[in-house]
């Protein structure tokens, strides 16, 4: 089990930050992925089925073994769409600053532009747009330039959340024996790709309890390098039997954890709460400072915590 995350652990989680994915145009992310999978799978302990394409859209689910619960993770990220001229409309919910570096690409090529905040004195009421040399096409989605910074103890980029829930489901596949990863899309901006993937695999696999590998925000009562969060609930409640047996599982393996208790936030667990069949699900991830921002803050202990909390539950749920 790992206990460390040695420096080029983290190439892989550095060339995923740098990856345009926002929701609704997750393909570079997919390919990416798909690449990757194929290149190491002969390497893992089991080696996976891969299920994608027609019937699929742009996720991913990977099958070892028999499995028993899935990992879901979600590939998309925030961001903004170019409605009109400069103006800029949000993907999902990105912290709004002006002077903050995005990029973006359309037929004219590629280019770097910064976000301006613009507040009208008179209704309060903010407008979003962007400043560069030219416009962008209409609809092109722009992110958050990603800019790697790493020391000791720490990593900080964009989109922590969730190349590192995509990190650590990856890693967690170099030992998996039963069990299944789904890359999931749509996160970001409302869901509605895990609504069929459970169904897949409830009827397929007779699967349904799952693990969300995502990323959660450093708190009042969540602290660096603590270990990774067992959300006892956010927006949604987790069915409560559920949740206590991941925490025995972690006690009885010595796994370090914090619990989290949050009135607002969600995840693509609310799709499996949803879902017109019985599914159990439990977020765990590592927690962040500066989320949906430019600068997502990680402890490098508790990256490890996560890979191993979530290498010793899908041994044991």
């Amino acid at each position: 089990m790992k206990k460390n995350i040695k420096p080029n652990d983290l190439e892989l989680l550095k060339n995923m930050c740098a990856i345009h994915a926002p929701s609704g145009n997750e393909v570079a992310m997919k390919e990416f992925l798909l690449h990757y999978i194929m290149k190491h799978k002969n390497k893992w302990k089991v080696e996976p089925k891969i299920i994608k394409g027609d019937g699929f859209q742009d996720n991913i689910i990977l099958i070892f073994g028999k499995p028993r619960t899935a990992i879901f993770a979600h590939m998309d990220s925030i961001g903004f769409t170019v409605r009109y001229g400069k103006q800029l409309v949000k993907i999902g919910g990105p912290v709004t600053e002006s002077g903050f570096h995005l990029t973006g690409t359309d037929s004219k090529g590629k280019q770097d532009v910064t976000l301006h905040v613009k507040q009208n004195k008179k209704t309060g009421y903010k407008t979003l747009e962007y400043k560069g040399k030219r416009n962008f096409d209409r609809g092109t989605e722009l992110v958050y330039k990603a800019n790697w910074r790493e020391d000791k103890d720490f990593v900080q980029c964009c989109y922590m959340d969730n190349r590192l829930g995509v990190y650590s489901a990856l890693k967690v596949a170099e030992t998996l024996e039963n069990g299944a990863i789904v890359f999931s899309t749509w996160e970001e901006h409302g869901g509605g790709s895990v609504a069929y993937l459970q169904k897949f695999l409830l009827e397929k696999y007779k699967v349904r309890q799952g693990l969300i590998s995502d990323i959660s925000w450093i708190s009042d009562g969540v602290h660096y390098a603590k270990g990774p969060v067992i959300s006892m609930r956010d927006s949604l409640i987790p069915r409560r039997s559920f949740v206590n047996q991941i925490i025995r599982i972690a006690d009885k393996n010595k796994c370090a954890y914090q619990l989290e208790v949050e009135g607002s936030g969600g995840s693509d667990g609310k799709e499996l709460q949803m879902a017109a069949y019985p599914w159990d699900w439990c977020f765990i991830g590592a927690a962040e400072e500066n989320v949906h921002t430019p600068d997502e803050k990680v402890h490098k202990k508790d990256i490890a915590g996560m890979i191993r909390l979530y290498e010793v539950l899908m041994k044991e749920l």
